[in-house]
């Protein structure tokens, strides 16, 4: 599935950096700009600090004049508007929208009027007419931001099938256009099935019970010399400890760790006896 973030008008080239790092984090790399403020913004300074490893986003990243431009070959548009219109697509969390675009599910919700019977009309005139421009049937799905200082236009919402409302704080709910861009992109992510987490720490290889039971044997030894265990009465000190080293899923390594401080236990009580 084809997927396109468009910023209108940005203001700040270092949103500019900062959105393409947060698209190519969650593996996506079409970006493009309408009309931002700055015509040389991909090759200014902060944009690139802000890129921070990101520049080949920013190398296929196109600058057009209008926002038709910028959805061409698109089939689904989401806009992402904090103010309520009184008049547009429906509002959804970006977590919603995406289950029911991805099932299949979406269809024109009751409204007042005919507002959902006009808005259900307008997306299947729309997606004929995409379906026409893109006779692969691919589909595109493209998210469109609006300039940090006044949001979107009234026509740029309407255009679309969704506004996207990121839920926020009631008494604090501005997102900087980066942040916005970069929780979007995450949940769009999710919703295609997201990225496994990599365990980056080495673990080594897993000791077997051979050695988990030679160590154990070394800090018997260790214990009953330093005085902390009685081999006349050793209760269940032992087996706790092997329940616990089990639970712990010891590595080759740390069992010779274990075996260290066994070994150090040992020579101190020698030193002590002397």
């Amino acid at each position: 599935m084809k997927t396109r973030f468009v910023l209108i008008e940005t203001s700040h080239a270092g949103n500019v950096g900062a959105a393409a790092r947060a698209i190519k984090t969650m593996g996506f790399d079409d970006l493009v700009l309408v009309r931002p403020r700055w015509s040389n913004v991909l090759r200014k300074e902060e944009t690139i600090q802000r890129a921070s490893g990101a520049l080949d986003v920013l190398a296929n990243c196109r600058i057009v004049a209008t926002v038709e431009e910028a959805l061409d070959g698109m089939s689904h548009l989401c806009a992402t508007a904090m103010t309520p219109r009184d008049f547009g697509p429906p509002a959804r969390t970006p977590r919603e929208h995406f289950a029911l675009l991805l099932q299949g599910a979406l269809a024109a919700q009751p409204g007042p009027d005919n507002l959902a019977d006009d808005l259900a009309d307008e997306a299947a005139t729309a997606a004929s007419d995409t379906a026409a421009a893109n006779p692969s049937g691919e589909t595109g799905v493209a998210f469109l931001f609006g300039c940090e200082r006044y949001g979107m236009a009234n026509e740029d919402v309407y255009r679309c099938n969704v506004a996207l409302s990121i839920p926020t704080n009631p008494d604090f709910g501005s997102l900087n256009l980066a942040s916005a861009v970069q929780v979007v992109a995450y949940d769009w992510r999710q919703a295609l099935g997201g990225y496994g987490v990599s365990d980056v720490a080495a673990r080594g290889d897993r000791a077997d019970a051979q050695q988990v039971a030679g160590m154990l044997a070394h800090w018997q030894q260790a214990l009953a010399e330093i005085g902390f265990l009685d081999l006349d009465a050793p209760k269940k000190l032992m087996p706790r400890l092997n329940q616990m080293f089990n639970r712990a899923q010891l590595s080759q390594e740390e069992i010779h760790i274990l075996r260290g401080v066994a070994k150090a236990m040992l020579r101190t009580a020698e030193a002590t006896k002397r």
